[in-house]
């Protein structure tokens, strides 16, 4: 994948220097970052509607294929900007809409007899949106003869408060490209046909029915990501916010997002569990099995904003005042140690992806009876939470108050995970 070459070019880039960086400037940076981020979330996301326009206007393998690539594309620029999560409250009240996993797959669509017939969670569990013009749930007639915005979002998405019921947002529409990935850990992706898509020729029925859903969550997740990036232009909300504030709160937000990201969520909710469970359904892009990119990307957003240096979409950089600069200024020592254990991190999770393009995929890594997999993931795992440890002390170099970080069971509490 060229994107994830440059970035792990990107990897070796040396932080840049600014003389006399103050604590407002690395705020206004740590925004326009976040502006650039979203902006290319959105710019690929309208590559991807594009695609897929293309593929329900004529459905075959060519154009699927298509459709997957910017789908993996839009992917790249939006995991580097899950470092603005925890901290950032318009961030975490919206990403939901965009990110949420994982699905309970079978709301949407037909699956396969081994996903099961029901669940004591979610009576939604088997709805089949796409076959169902009108469902019950809890006991009550849900109306969905017209795919809209409106019912994806505003009726389906989380339906009944239950969290699995995910009808938006990426992961919905990766179902929808790829369909369920039936192979466990072993190799293989999901491998949803064209023709679920072709009325002239169509498999599984109500083509047309599952060519709106896919029209439709693609066109929502531009209104979303119009959203965002409006959040954090010139004037908007969130850049607002963060700089019309205490500027050591400021900062305590960056970090915030660095550290819950590096430990509670990325090493633990999306890797650790998964490692000790052994179980493929905790991957995270778990249909395309693009996890491995996407991890990546988490990590490599914590770097590039503790650096205050993103790559674009288009090949230019972005760089202004750094945290880096900040820490270094204040401690050279806790600015060293964290410098290396990013680079460390990324280091890790470059041999990731090196198993998963060299044929290994993610959930592959994580089966049981891989040693050599789980140790590879293990081994990424500790350098996100040895990461982690460097945070906290960079957090102390400039004597902001203790970040309470996102935790996690698998790692604070590994045989909680068991019971």
């Amino acid at each position: 994948m060229k994107a994830l070459m440059a970035a792990l070019a990107l990897v070796a880039l040396p932080a840049p220097a600014f003389a006399a960086t103050s604590e407002s400037d690395v705020l206004s940076h740590y925004a326009d970052l976040a502006h650039a981020k979203y902006e290319d979330s959105l710019i690929s996301a309208r590559t991807l509607q594009g695609a897929v326009n293309q593929f329900i206007a004529e459905p075959t393998e060519t154009n699927l294929a298509s459709a997957k690539d910017a789908w993996l594309a839009a992917r790249v620029p939006y995991q580097q900007s899950e470092v603005y999560r925890f901290g950032n409250a318009v961030v975490d009240d919206w990403e939901g809409k965009v990110n949420a996993w994982p699905l309970d797959e079978g709301l949407i669509d037909y699956v396969a007899a081994s996903y099961g017939a029901e669940s004591e969670e979610n009576p939604g569990y088997r709805a089949n949106v796409v076959a169902s013009p009108s469902f019950t749930f809890s006991g009550e007639t849900i109306d969905a003869s017209s795919i809209t915005k409106e019912l994806l979002a505003d009726t389906l998405h989380e339906l009944g408060g239950v969290e699995a019921n995910v009808a938006t947002g990426y992961h919905a529409i990766e179902f929808l490209l790829w369909g369920q990935d039936l192979n466990g850990t072993g190799p293989g992706a999901g491998a949803r046909p064209a023709s679920d898509f072709d009325p002239a020729n169509c498999s599984w029925g109500n083509c047309d029915r599952r060519a709106a859903y896919l029209q439709t969550a693609t066109d929502l997740l531009i209104d979303d990501l119009e959203w965002i990036t409006a959040q954090w232009a010139p004037g908007g909300e969130a850049r607002e916010g963060l700089l019309g504030g205490d500027a050591s709160q400021g900062l305590a937000t960056i970090f915030t997002g660095m550290g819950s990201l590096s430990y509670g969520e990325l090493a633990g909710e999306r890797m650790q569990l998964g490692l000790l469970l052994h179980d493929p359904e905790e991957e995270h892009d778990c249909f395309s099995d693009n996890t491995h990119a996407s991890h990546y990307y988490d990590a490599l957003g914590i770097q590039n904003i503790y650096l205050g240096t993103y790559e674009r979409i288009d090949g230019s950089v972005v760089q202004g005042p750094s945290v880096s600069a900040l820490v270094a200024a204040a401690s050279p020592d806790a600015d060293a140690a964290l410098r290396a254990r990013l680079d460390a991190t990324m280091a890790a999770m470059g041999e990731v992806v090196a198993a998963a393009e060299g044929g290994e995929a993610y959930d592959q890594q994580i089966g049981e009876g891989n040693p050599a997999g789980n140790a590879r993931v293990q081994a990424a795992i500790d350098a996100l939470t040895a990461q982690t440890s460097a945070i906290e002390g960079a957090v102390a170099a400039l004597n902001l108050a203790a970040i309470d970080f996102e935790g996690s069971d698998s790692l604070d509490d590994p045989e909680a995970v068991f019971e």
